[in-house]
């Protein structure tokens, strides 16, 4: 950040008349004011920085609402068979719906978000979810529980969309892949409560424990209202509505000197004229994302792109079929599945978390590289392992197979949270410029969503011809073919600037190989006329 870097003079009229800004030298200062105004300038970077990401974590909060979901009926639907006597394809509909209705969410979301702000649309997307959780945690059968489960999909949808555009619109871009990342582990966080549910609930009746499972699910729900009265409105969607005093107040708690709120308000509002100078101003956003410029083709094979992989490599079934995979292996009690799924709950958990430390660092690229070739390794070890449980049980013990089984479940979800996953959420909601990002990252989702439905509602038919084994190698070789994805068509977006993204992808040089335009090649494109892009 440069406000603090270095002491700056300047005067109200100066802020808020165009004027000057004049850096005052170390000499024309005594010591003990130059200590003051270090200290001074340390308190509010500081306070800045708690603010960020207090406002990040509490609009993460809807991603532990899918990542709770997603946990939970992992092992309720145990329960909900025995007690409603559901099909196995029932079983499939009712597992892998929730990830295409969440599209009609997603798709709303993303206009509702435009018209009455990001906060907004994730409080309407809560109280969505609170009104199907309830439905299904009373349902008295599986027509009633379908309905529960469709308005719960529709709520996710709307929340899990929003937040993190939400999040990448509010953080620098020093910390933007950190705290864009905040939903990835919310929603590890979620899978982990999930599974910890279905193994306390476990001793309960066939009728009730499912019941308790899903309602338990309300909680977060009413965490997210109570945020909504604490985080402010996104301060580019304020700009994007004209509303500059308010995206200024919200800036100057943002950021760490009055110079740089004025640069950012300056930032937002040229990245704008820039990109109405290239495309014309009529032009409504879903047509341009129908009928997109190179540069929007561009943004739109790697944001849409890393969401049908991030779900076509078997995570979702990985995790929603986590006790049939166990079961597969040899685990015959239900109990001793579900204790199982704990641990692969806490894998995903701690590895998301490492993730954050990595993720604006190390860079995007690099965590995506490690995490798809370690992803199709291990998918290829557990369906080794499967395959020698059915094939080899005369040959090896049960538990080498057991045990093989669960930690190459463990190393999936491992690798996967260390890059797919929370590297995901980052890019859909950073590549695109601010005109389109609602609507295009609402997009991005319908590949994943429509993967992950795709995978969760086919997975046990397919498994029934070709083994569950069978699965678990073809799900190794999509994975396979992500790493040549990444290598072809994902930018290195770390250390840039929302704006700054924007004319790299308008610029469309090469990027094969973890290279990336260099923040000077971004810089000549506006150079003169036009000012260099600074800040996130």
């Amino acid at each position: 950040m440069t406000g603090m870097m270095e002491p700056v003079k300047a005067t109200a009229a100066a802020a808020k008349g165009g004027g000057e800004y004049r850096r005052v030298e170390p000499e024309e200062l005594d010591e003990a004011e130059w200590a003051r105004m270090a200290e001074a300038g340390s308190r509010r970077r500081k306070t800045a920085e708690r603010y960020v990401f207090t406002c990040a974590l509490f609009a993460s909060l809807n991603a532990i609402l899918l990542g709770y979901d997603v946990g939970v009926m992992s092992g309720a639907i145990i329960y909900i068979q025995k007690d409603l006597h559901i099909t196995e394809f029932q079983e499939e509909i009712l597992v892998g719906c929730l990830s295409v209705i969440s599209l009609l969410g997603s798709l709303s979301g993303g206009r509702t978000s435009d018209a009455i702000g990001r906060k907004w649309t994730m409080g309407l997307g809560a109280i969505i979810f609170q009104t199907g959780a309830a439905i299904m945690t009373f349902a008295p059968s599986f027509t009633v529980l379908m309905i529960g489960r469709l308005l719960a999909g529709v709520g996710i949808g709307f929340g899990a969309m929003i937040s993190a555009v939400y999040i990448a619109e509010i953080s620098p871009a020093a910390a933007r892949g950190t705290l864009t990342s905040l939903p990835e582990i919310c929603i590890n966080l979620g899978i982990l409560l999930g599974y910890v549910s279905n193994y306390a609930f476990s001793g309960l009746s066939e009728h009730i424990s499912w019941r308790v499972m899903l309602g338990v699910g309300i909680l977060p729900s009413v965490f997210i209202g109570v945020a909504l009265f604490v985080i402010p409105e996104s301060p580019r969607w304020l700009m994007m509505e004209k509303r500059v005093p308010e995206a200024r107040a919200v800036l100057l708690q943002i950021s760490e000197s009055e110079a740089e709120v004025e640069e950012r308000l300056a930032e937002i509002e040229e990245a704008g004229n820039i990109m109405k100078s290239v495309n014309s101003e009529d032009k409504a956003v879903w047509r341009e994302l129908l009928n997109p410029s190179p540069a929007v083709r561009r943004m739109l094979y790697a944001g849409c792109g890393i969401q049908l992989f991030q779900q076509i490599t078997g995570i979702d079934a990985t995790v929603y079929y986590s006790p049939t995979i166990f079961r597969d292996a040899g685990i015959k009690s239900d109990q001793e599945l579900l204790a199982a799924t704990v641990a692969v709950g806490f894998t995903k958990t701690i590895f998301i978390l490492v993730a954050i430390f990595l993720i604006d660092k190390v860079g995007r690229k690099p965590l995506l590289y490690v995490s798809t070739i370690g992803m199709t390794v291990c998918l290829f070890a557990l369906g080794i392992a499967l395959t020698l449980g059915k094939h080899a049980a005369g040959l090896i013990s049960p538990n080498v197979g057991i045990d093989m089984a669960i930690f190459a479940v463990c190393g999936t979800v491992a690798f996967f949270s260390i890059g797919m996953g929370p590297i995901c959420w980052v890019l859909s909601s950073e590549i695109f410029p601010i005109r389109l990002r609602a609507q295009a990252s609402a997009l991005g989702q319908v590949g994943g969503r429509v993967g992950s439905g795709l995978v969760s509602m086919s997975f046990l038919s397919m498994a029934r011809a070709i083994s569950v084994a069978g699965m678990f190698f073809v799900f190794a070789a999509i994975s396979t073919v992500s790493v040549v994805f990444v290598y072809f068509c994902v930018p290195e977006t770390k250390g840039k600037t929302l704006e700054q993204i924007e004319i790299m992808f308008e610029c469309g040089k090469e990027w094969k190989g973890g290279g990336e335009v260099e923040l000077e090649d971004t810089q000549q494109l506006i150079q003169g006329d036009k000012k260099s892009f600074s800040l996130g």
